[in-house]
């Protein structure tokens, strides 16, 4: 059985986000695994037509790390201090960014959300879930979005 030692966490501050981050403290607490909370900056449409404003896009990292802290205080004060946590902000690609920083990482496993969609939502906006699935070289735990019957987490 894997014991994780370094777990990337995903999120886009979503409520639903917010499952994953539990879950993977909480594994964290009882392996003293390091947990990386992890949020991607999606730049595209809008910001690829513009020329590139540096100060910008550092003031931007910047409340994305400030928010990114925030989120944790206020959502999981309750186990923070309990594990070893790292918080990271950059901006790209939300899917490709989480699998290339867990192998940069040399993350054991990836534990993250999923919102659940299916149907025209689904083909529409597709799953970085999923294309975490298909892509990640280590495991990925999908935690369910609360409410559904099948609350269990699954690996895949």
């Amino acid at each position: 059985m894997l014991i994780a030692r370094k777990i990337l966490a995903p999120t886009d501050f979503s409520e639903i986000s917010k499952a994953g981050v539990r879950y993977a403290l909480e594994m964290a607490r009882g392996s003293d695994a390091e947990v990386l909370v992890y949020h991607t900056i999606e730049v595209g449409g809008e910001w690829k037509e513009r020329p590139p404003n540096v100060a910008a896009y550092h003031d931007m990292l910047a409340e994305s790390r400030t928010a990114l802290e925030k989120f944790l205080a206020d959502n999981f004060a309750d186990c923070i201090n309990l594990v070893e946590v790292r918080c990271l902000a950059e901006f790209g690609t939300p899917h490709l960014n989480i699998v290339e920083k867990a192998e940069a990482e040399g993350a054991d496993m990836i534990v993250m959300s999923t919102h659940g969609r299916t149907g025209i939502d689904h083909l529409i906006l597709g799953s970085t879930t999923e294309k975490v699935v298909a892509r990640a070289s280590c495991p990925v735990l999908v935690v369910p979005r609360r409410g559904r019957a099948d609350t269990m987490p699954r690996a895949a």
